[in-house]
């Protein structure tokens, strides 16, 4: 075993070593319990620049080992695992820290944080595979380590929205487990593929194979909230607000966007894809989720909820970019998976911290917030705003690729698509805005609790100011070399080489 395979493992089993132990703790371990949280993640964030720094330079990861005769479990990295793995670890470590401010007076600590951190493993896990068997592996315990989280306050409405996620995830799970073996059926092992791994298969079975895309999509669709496979996730919104963050920002949502991105590009690709005819249809169910999503949003008076509806709205846009044929509309669709996370768990923690500092709730509640919580408010704030697609923010940067690639590739229609959505989410922001930051405030908030000199814990204020401070600098800086733009553009280059 070489410094690579320790890379690779290293990664996986810092969370989940983590997790075991912190399962049995007792809850009066407050201390130990956050110093192992931040040392995982802490530790899972170095190792994975150190995967980025060696992929950067051309180095070779894979590691593997046969589970039973044409079944092999595979972990490695190339530039799409890269880039997903960096998003997940770099905004778990913030939302540990996070989670560790939110929940230190709740009970079930323990077994909380155990799965937290089972969830996280299961999530770099995803990212890292390397075939259709090992990726299946990961989406099914991303599903069962998820469930807890989502169930965990106890209440009836936290069950039913736990039994109503299961239902989703289960039978998503299963439609993606049918797509799995029938494929391997036509093709053998099936490993993620520079430019797909069907060619040799197409001629022969080229109606199965579009049946099986479909499959696929429906599959990974629940988990992308694709509509109408989109039910659980408002839902959901029950659960704490790390477990939101992590839903929308860092997990559950965006295993199911970079799913459809590696069966677009790795398993069939994309240029297999659009001879089969099943990549229009793909962008017309995009499209209409944006638009659905969005409309659906503006009339949520609850703040997370308009929040999951912003989700279902926004995770589209990396599904569009992946369905439209070209190098621009794919780079803009790519670079969301990274924009579309750090501004939306830079709006989560906003309102969770809204949640635990003054018991707001509801939009209704925010009159002159920002005078009460100003660094809180401004982080929300930046992450509205890079939603609507003001420059120079990380939002700017997604729709600007994404509609020049829609022009380039002769789809004019994407233009209006991308317009309305930005309307929309001016319609459903700055209302929000204006009432945090104009109107008066109540004499008296909610369930407000004081903190001293600071709006809040500092545990909670500091994740929405680093990832606010995300949102500006990855539009900013959208040209430096080691930017979500340029690293984009590096996995690009290999579906559209020159």
């Amino acid at each position: 075993m070489n410094i690579h395979d320790l890379v690779l493992l290293g990664i996986l089993f810092s969370s989940f070593v983590t997790g075991l132990v912190i399962f049995f703790l007792r809850e009066e371990s407050h201390r130990l319990r956050t110093w192992l949280n931040l040392l995982g993640a802490g530790l899972k964030l170095v190792l994975v620049l150190a995967l980025l720094w060696g992929v950067r330079r051309g180095e070779t990861y894979a590691w593997s080992f046969t589970m039973a005769p044409g079944i092999e479990f595979a972990l490695g990295a190339d530039a799409n695992s890269v880039f997903f793995v960096t998003l997940s670890t770099l905004l778990w470590f913030w939302t540990t820290l996070y989670a560790v401010g939110y929940l230190e007076h709740s009970p079930q600590r323990s077994r909380f944080f155990g799965f937290f951190s089972l969830c996280v493993t299961a999530t770099t896990g995803l990212a890292l595979s390397a075939n259709l068997v090992t990726f299946l592996t990961f989406y099914e315990l991303l599903t069962v380590s998820t469930l807890p989280l989502v169930v965990h306050r106890g209440t009836a409405d936290s069950l039913r929205a736990g039994k109503i996620y299961l239902a989703y995830t289960m039978g998503g799970g299963a439609v993606l487990l049918l797509a799995v073996a029938w494929l391997q059926s036509i093709a053998g092992p099936v490993a993620f593929t520079e430019r797909g791994a069907l060619a040799a298969v197409v001629a022969e079975h080229t109606d199965e194979l579009r049946i099986l895309f479909f499959l696929f999509v429906a599959g990974l669709g629940v988990k992308a909230a694709l509509v109408p496979l989109h039910g659980w996730l408002p839902k959901a919104m029950v659960a704490p607000a790390p477990v939101s963050s992590l839903l929308h920002a860092v997990a559950v949502v965006k295993a199911g966007a970079f799913g459809i991105v590696r069966l677009v590009y790795d398993v069939y690709g994309v240029e297999t894809a659009r001879d089969l005819g099943v990549l229009d249809p793909l962008l017309w169910l995009a499209a209409f989720t944006i638009v659905y999503g969005s409309v659906r949003a503006l009339f949520q008076d609850e703040l997370k909820k308009r929040l999951a509806y912003s989700t279902v709205s926004q995770v589209s846009y990396i599904v569009m970019g992946t369905a439209i044929f070209g190098p621009l509309a794919t780079i803009g669709g790519i670079v969301h998976l990274v924009h579309q996370g750090i501004m939306k768990i830079t709006l989560f923690f906003a309102a969770g911290n809204y949640a635990e500092t003054l018991g707001i709730h509801r939009v209704s509640q925010m009159n002159g917030v920002g005078r009460r919580m100003p660094w809180t408010t401004a982080a929300f704030t930046v992450g509205a705003f890079g939603m609507i697609g003001v420059p120079p923010l990380a939002g700017y940067v997604s729709k600007t690729y994404l509609q020049q690639g829609a022009e380039n590739a002769g789809v004019e229609w994407v233009a209006l698509v991308l317009g309305a959505s930005s309307l929309l989410n001016a319609a459903y922001f700055l209302p929000i805005v204006f009432r945090a930051w104009f109107l008066r405030p109540p004499e008296k908030w909610p369930e407000e609790q004081s903190f001293g000199r600071w709006e809040t814990h500092w545990m909670l204020l500091a994740p929405p100011l680093v990832t606010a401070l995300l949102v500006i600098a990855a539009g900013v800086f959208a040209e430096a070399p080691f930017s979500p733009l340029n690293w984009a553009r590096v996995i690009t280059a290999r579906e559209y080489p020159e």
